[in-house]
């Protein structure tokens, strides 16, 4: 591969709305496609699936709680391709509604991957993005309707347009403590951590976008959360209103912005709309 050749890349691709996003940019992107997968055996087996359809994507592994999975990507991209044109943080969990795990439990792990584990392939992987390049955190409307369950301190916080990543780890490192010392609801959280997680996810997308406008200004790389609405997946179930296709679609646009686009930015998109954070 030579380091002028275009890549995209997802994360938790091997199924749902991750594969049915790989699909599309196969379909859609000029240039190379990268499949990433926990599972090595599964994410080779989407790809069979894909080059069965006709379709090319490459795949690497990737873990996103590992820092280590999560360099060896990082190392690879920047061998083969000198960089990253498209990343779609896609990669994601959320404990069952009847799951009995205890609370406190399923908010330290969905917190570790769905904010930490995003945030980590963002600080290793946003460095190696290339001028008009397109990064896209799959957050979720849960988001903005946990937001809305939250104290009035916490929102102010959340919606302020000063706040830096280091507040935003604190605040979601602060969430998984009040969840095992039972204060939660006291602290103004609400009893979600699938969508307390997402909040972070939501934030974090708003600070780097800032990050990006002060430090690569002339780069004109546009990121974005969005929410690809509620889909059919493992994940919501077989009675969720959308097919992971159609899942696909908002993700997909944000990720092709055309090269002259000047925003959206540093947004939340849903249904390729920008919604009020």
């Amino acid at each position: 591969m030579s380091s002028c050749a275009r890549v995209a890349l997802v994360t938790g691709a091997n199924k749902g709305i991750g594969f049915a996003i790989v699909r599309d940019l196969c379909r859609q992107f000029p240039g190379d496609v990268v499949l990433t997968a926990r599972s090595t055996a599964r994410g080779q087996a989407a790809v069979q699936q894909l080059q069965a359809e006709g379709l090319s994507p490459r795949f690497h592994q990737l873990d996103i709680d590992d820092l280590q999975s999560i360099r060896a990507l990082r190392d690879f991209l920047l061998k083969e391709y000198g960089g990253l044109d498209v990343l779609v943080n896609n990669a994601g969990i959320a404990f069952k509604t009847v799951d009995s795990t205890p609370f406190h439990i399923q908010a330290e792990v969905t917190m570790k991957t769905n904010f930490f584990g995003t945030q980590d392939v963002c600080t290793e992987l946003l460095p190696l993005i290339k001028p008009r390049g397109r990064v896209v955190n799959v957050s979720s409307f849960v988001s903005v309707s946990s937001l809305k369950k939250c104290s009035p301190e916490l929102q102010q916080k959340f919606r302020s347009e000063t706040i830096t990543e280091e507040e935003l780890v604190g605040l979601m490192n602060k969430f998984v403590e009040d969840t095992k010392n039972g204060v939660h609801r006291k602290e103004g959280w609400p009893e979600t951590a699938y969508g307390v997680t997402k909040i972070g996810v939501t934030v974090l997308s708003r600070i780097q976008a800032r990050k990006l406008s002060e430090q690569r200004g002339g780069d004109k790389i546009l990121l974005n959360a969005c929410c690809p609405g509620w889909v059919r997946t493992d994940m919501a179930g077989p009675t969720a209103t959308k097919s992971p296709e159609e899942g696909a679609e908002t993700p997909v646009y944000l990720a092709l912005l055309p090269p002259d686009a000047e925003g959206p930015h540093g947004q939340f998109v849903s249904e390729k709309k920008v919604v009020q954070w």
